[in-house]
C-alpha cells in the first residue's frame, strides 16, 4: 500500500498522477471528501468495484455513489432531467447525490439507476479530472460510521486499499444529501448536509 500527502498544490498533483495509475490498473483509492474519508475505484471496472465490497465487507448488489469533477463528467454517466438542470447547476459543486437515470448500466449502478454528485471538495475534483470519475462511497466496513481520518478507515476496512491520499481530518457532520431524480417526482431518499427542499432553488 502506497501512501501519499494530498493538502499542498505540489502534493495534490503528485497524488493524483499516481492515484491515476492506481484507478487505470483496477486498483482503489482511499481519498478525502468534504465530510469523510471514501474508496475510490473506477465504476466503470468490475474489479476495483468488487474490491471495494471486499475491502468494506459490502453487499456486492448495491449500487455505489460516483463522484464526478464537473457535468462533463456526469454526464457520460447519467442522464438528468431538464425540469433540474437549473436548480443542480445552482447548488453543485455540494454534498448532494443524485440518483438519475443511468446511461449504460456500469459496475457501480444498480437496476438502470447510478448515483452521482459533483463533490464540494476542490482538491478531490481536481483529483477527478485527472482520473475520470471515481466510486465514493465511505471508507469503512459495512454498517459502521463513516471515518474522519486515514488511519481510522484504514483500521475499519477488512483489507488495505492499493493507495491512501491522506489529507489529514475531514469536516465530518452530515453525508451527503441523496435525492432520487429517477421517477416522476422526486424523493429523498437520504436527508445530509444539503438542503433540497429550498424555496429559492426552482425546479
Amino acid at each position: 500500500m502506497r501512501r501519499l500527502p494530498f493538502t499542498r498544490p505540489d502534493e495534490i498533483v503528485a497524488a493524483s498522477r499516481a492515484a491515476a495509475d492506481v484507478v487505470a490498473a483496477g486498483g482503489v483509492v482511499l481519498l478525502p471528501t468534504e465530510s469523510f474519508y471514501g474508496l475510490g475505484a473506477d465504476p466503470l471496472q468490475a474489479d476495483g468495484v468488487a474490491r471495494i465490497c471486499d475491502l468494506k465487507g459490502r453487499p456486492p448488489e448495491l449500487g455505489m455513489p460516483v463522484l464526478c469533477a464537473d457535468w462533463e463528467q456526469l454526464e457520460t454517466l447519467v442522464l438528468v432531467p431538464e425540469r433540474f438542470r437549473i436548480r443542480l447547476s445552482r447548488m453543485w459543486p455540494a454534498s448532494l447525490t443524485v440518483v438519475a437515470r443511468a446511461i449504460a448500466e456500469t459496475a457501480a449502478s444498480y437496476d438502470g439507476t447510478l448515483a452521482a454528485r459533483i463533490p464540494a471538495h476542490a482538491s478531490l475534483r481536481a483529483l477527478l479530472y485527472r482520473t475520470g470519475p471515481l466510486t465514493g462511497t465511505s471508507a469503512n466496513r459495512h454498517g459502521r460510521p463513516p471515518c474522519t481520518s486515514a488511519d481510522d478507515a484504514l483500521d475499519s476496512l477488512l483489507e488495505a486499499p492499493d493507495m491512501v491520499l491522506d489529507a489529514g481530518p475531514t469536516a465530518g457532520g452530515e453525508p451527503s444529501t441523496v435525492v432520487d431524480l429517477s421517477g416522476e417526482t422526486p424523493r429523498v431518499l437520504r436527508f445530509g448536509a444539503c438542503p433540497w427542499d429550498d424555496p429559492n432553488q426552482p425546479y
